[in-house]
C-alpha cells in the first residue's frame, strides 16, 4: 500500500500530466447489499460513498492502469437481506456485468454465494469478519470489524463508568447478531459485568416492547441491543425511554441519533455508547486514514445524500481504497494479483490508523484488517469520538474468552464450514451449480 490517503493522490494527480493513451472500457465494480428493507441503512448509504468515489475517480480522469486511463463503474444490485436474492444478484454480477471487485455486507447473504465466487475468482469484500474461512481465500474484510470493534465500546464503558455493572443484552439470531452476542458476552466477562437478562429474538420480529419489558423487570444499569437493526434500535430505545429508563444504551449502531433523540429526549440519549462517528469529529480532524481530509467527505456526502449518513456510509469506500492501492501496486485487475499485492505489506494504512492483517487463530485465514477502532458516546446531542481503542491488544489478553463464545453460538469458521452443507436443504437446489 502506498502511504498517502487516496484523496491525497487524487489532489496531486490533478496538478501532474495525466499520463493516458485515451479512455479504455469501464472498470466495474459490483455493489451487492440490501438497498431497502430493515436492513437499508447498512447498505444504500454504502451505495451512496461509492457513487461519490467513482465520481472523484472519473473527475480525476479515472482508473490509473498500465499508463492508460479507465472510468470506474458501480453496479448495483439489491439484495434485501435475502439469500435467494444475493445468489441472483452474484450471478448478475459476475457472469452479465463482469465487475472486477464485489462489495457487499455479508452474513446471511453471502453464505449461499460462498463456492461461487471463490470458483470464479471473484475478489469479494464482506463487513462481517466472520464470513471469513479458510475456504473462502477470494474473501476480505479490510474495513469493518464487526463484531471485534464492539469490544473497545464495553472496555471504555467499565473503565469510565464503574458503576454500571449489571446489563441487560438482546441479539437477534442470524449471521449478524450471533457473532455479535458472542463479542459482547466475552467483552462483558472480560470486564466482569453481570449478564442479567439475555434475550435472542428472530429478526423478523417487531415485539420491541415486549424484549425492552422483559429488559428493564431485571432493573438492569445498561441496555444492550447489540447489532440490532436500525428500526429496532430505534423502537427499543424510544420503549425504554417511555418506561422511564434512566441508565445508559449500549449499541454497535445508532444511526440517525438525531432522529432517536428527538423521539425521546436529549437527556435520556445523553451517554449512549455505540461504535460509529461522523466524520465532522473533532478527533478526526488532522487524522491521515482512507481519506486525507474526512470533514469534506462528510460535507460533500450529506449534501448529495441529505439525512442518509449511516455506520456504512464510509465503510465500502474504505474498501475500496485499500483495493485501488492493490491494484496500483499490482499494475492489473487480477483478482490474485491485486489479493497479494495487499497481503505482501505488513501494516496497512486502515481506516482508523495502522492495522495489520489478522484472522487465522479464529477465521482460519489472515484476511482481515484488524487495528483501533473509535468509541462513540452522544454528548449534548452531537456524536463524540471519546477515544480509539486497540483490539489487537485486547485480543492479545481475551482471544480465547472470545473463541469459546464464539464456539458456543456456532460461530467458528469449522462449524460455519459444516453448516454450509445445509444450504441445499434451506435452498432447494445444489449451490456448487451456481
Amino acid at each position: 500500500m502506498t502511504e498517502s490517503s487516496f484523496a491525497h493522490r487524487l489532489a496531486v494527480s490533478a496538478i501532474l500530466p495525466r499520463l493516458q493513451t485515451g479512455m479504455g472500457e469501464a472498470v466495474r465494480i459490483g455493489f451487492l447489499a440490501p438497498l431497502s428493507g430493515p436492513v437499508e441503512s447498512w447498505g444504500l448509504p454504502g451505495l451512496h460513498g461509492c457513487r461519490l468515489w467513482a465520481s472523484w475517480i472519473n473527475r480525476a480522469g479515472g482508473l490509473l492502469l498500465r499508463g492508460r486511463r479507465y472510468p470506474v463503474e458501480i453496479h448495483s444490485f439489491d439484495c434485501g437481506y435475502d439469500p435467494l436474492k444475493a445468489v441472483e444478484g452474484a450471478k448478475d454480477l459476475v457472469l452479465n456485468k463482469n465487475v472486477r471487485l464485489l462489495l457487499m455486507l455479508g452474513g446471511d447473504t453471502f453464505s449461499p454465494i460462498r463456492d461461487f465466487v471463490t470458483r470464479h475468482r471473484v475478489l469479494t469484500t464482506t463487513l462481517l469478519p466472520s464470513d471469513l474461512s479458510p475456504d473462502t481465500p477470494y474473501l476480505i474484510a479490510p474495513s469493518e470489524l464487526h463484531p471485534l470493534y464492539n469490544v473497545t465500546g464495553v472496555n471504555w464503558l467499565a473503565r469510565r463508568d464503574p458503576s454500571a455493572k449489571k446489563i441487560a443484552l438482546c441479539s437477534q439470531r442470524d449471521a449478524l447478531g450471533d457473532p455479535s452476542l458472542a463479542t459482547y458476552r466475552a467483552a462483558l466477562a472480560a470486564e466482569k459485568m453481570d449478564v442479567a437478562k439475555e434475550i435472542r429474538y428472530d429478526p423478523t420480529t417487531f415485539e420491541a416492547n415486549a424484549i425492552v419489558d422483559a429488559m428493564l423487570a431485571e432493573n438492569p444499569d445498561v441496555l444492550c441491543w447489540c447489532t440490532s437493526y436500525t428500526p429496532m434500535v430505534h423502537a427499543m430505545s424510544e420503549r425504554a425511554y417511555s418506561k422511564g429508563f434512566k441508565g445508559r444504551i449500549l449499541s454497535c449502531t445508532m444511526d440517525d441519533y438525531p432522529a432517536l433523540i428527538a423521539k425521546t429526549s436529549p437527556e435520556f440519549m445523553e451517554g449512549s455508547i455505540f461504535q460509529f462517528p461522523d466524520f465532522d469529529d473533532p478527533m478526526l480532524a488532522d487524522t491521515a486514514f482512507f481519506f486525507h481530509n474526512p470533514h469534506q467527505f462528510y460535507e460533500d456526502y450529506t449534501r448529495q445524500f441529505p439525512n442518509s449518513w449511516s455506520a456504512v456510509s464510509w465503510e465500502y469506500v474504505a474498501a475500496l481504497d485499500i483495493w485501488l492501492s492493490g491494484v496500483e501496486k499490482a499494475d492489473t485487475l487480477s483478482a490474485v494479483s491485486v489479493l497479494a499485492a495487499m497481503k505482501q505489506m505488513k501494516d496497512v494504512k486502515h481506516v482508523f490508523g495502522l492495522a495489520q492483517w489478522w484472522g487465522e487463530e479464529l477465521f482460519g485465514i489472515s484476511n482481515a484488517l484488524v487495528g483501533d477502532w473509535p468509541v462513540v458516546e452522544i454528548r449534548d446531542q452531537k456524536a463524540r469520538i471519546v477515544e480509539f481503542g486497540s483490539i489487537p491488544q485486547w485480543l492479545k489478553r481475551h482471544k480465547n474468552r472470545l473463541r469459546e463464545e464464539m464456539h458456543r453460538l456456532d460461530q467458528l469458521w469449522e462449524q460455519r464450514i459444516v453448516q454450509k452443507d445445509d444450504l441445499r436443504s434451506v435452498f432447494g437446489m445444489d449451490i456448487h451449480d451456481l
